[in-house]
């Protein structure tokens, strides 16, 4: 195995390691805890999991930690392929979106606190408390959707790097820059028409599916021998 090949396989255990770290707070809590539009169900809900919800706090904090390292691994991968345009990846993978992760833990945290109505908040009717406690899930929601915008753009400097590396399949890299429209989709949607991002989500899955296919490929493929020769002999 070449160091080439061990880059990949790393950039590709961290990709998929943050990902299935980050699973508990953007896919499963949204769907099992909050229920959109009934601020007494979701904080019920949250209530009645607590821990669960603690969880999903730590793991967005954990998968946001590990996000630092990914583009970083994948730095390493593809730097020999385009210096400019792997820095670009760094900042737009990392630099802006990790910093967004962990301001956004804030609007859980104080919705925890209305939700379990410490002593400071007994000047505010349970009502409010829960009116209170949707308003910061839905402001998590927002800087969520906001930080669409990086999770998009970072795609596209990454998915040239790929087709440009010549050891990686060309395929890979169109995909991945594909994958750039529904993450800007849900981005735009979500602010323009607020409730449309379950569709755009839905529509977009073969597309972002491209992420998914391409931390598989470097775990188990890694960088193929002759496609590394290849590319010598073509320079």
């Amino acid at each position: 195995m070449t160091s080439l090949s061990k880059h990949a396989r790393i950039a590709g255990f961290l990709y998929i390691l943050a990902s299935a770290v980050g699973f508990l707070r953007l896919i499963y809590i949204p769907s099992a805890l909050i229920v959109h539009g009934n601020a007494a169900a979701t904080v019920n809900n949250i209530s009645t999991h607590e821990f669960v919800f603690r969880l999903g706090v730590v793991s967005y904090l954990l998968a946001g930690a590990l996000w630092l390292f990914v583009p970083l691994a994948l730095y390493r991968l593809l730097k020999g392929v385009n210096q400019t345009l792997a820095v670009l990846m760094v900042i737009l993978g990392s630099l802006m979106q990790v910093p967004l992760f962990f301001a956004n833990t804030a609007n859980d945290v104080a919705a925890l606190l209305f939700v379990r109505g410490a002593d400071f908040l007994s000047v505010f009717e349970k009502p409010q408390r829960e009116a209170l406690a949707m308003l910061f899930l839905n402001l998590h929601h927002q800087l969520d959707l906001a930080n669409m915008m990086f999770a998009g753009l970072w795609l596209l400097p990454f998915g040239m790097l790929v087709y440009r590396s010549r050891f990686l399949p060309r395929w890979l890299g169109v995909w991945l820059m594909l994958a750039c429209v529904p993450y800007l989709g849900l981005c735009f949607s979500g602010f323009l028409f607020p409730g449309s991002e379950d569709k755009i989500f839905t529509f977009g899955q073969p597309l972002m599916l491209a992420e998914v296919a391409t931390m598989l490929w470097l775990v188990i493929m890694g960088v193929k021998e002759q496609r590394m020769a290849a590319a010598a002999r073509s320079l």
